[in-house]
């Protein structure tokens, strides 16, 4: 993990294409712009991991399907 200080109107390049701008800090909290090319997609982490969590979770669903489909094919 790479930690760095940054003030607030400072910021860091991630790549050549992406720039996290620290914007403020109140109490505890940090509030940071960020610069990208539309197409990339930015999620606050819990957002991502429930994605994907509803993905495998989706993913699992249809491999029991298949499984099903193929145990009834079998049986009939």
């Amino acid at each position: 993990m790479l930690v760095l200080s940054r003030k607030v109107g400072e910021s860091v390049m991630i790549g050549d294409q992406i720039e996290l701008i620290v914007l403020g800090t109140e109490g505890d909290t940090v509030k940071l712009g960020i610069i990208a090319p539309q197409e990339q997609r930015i999620l606050r982490k819990e957002i991502h991991l429930a994605i994907k969590e509803a993905n495998k979770e989706a993913s699992d669903s249809v491999a029991k399907i298949g499984d099903l489909s193929k145990f009834m094919k079998k049986n009939i």
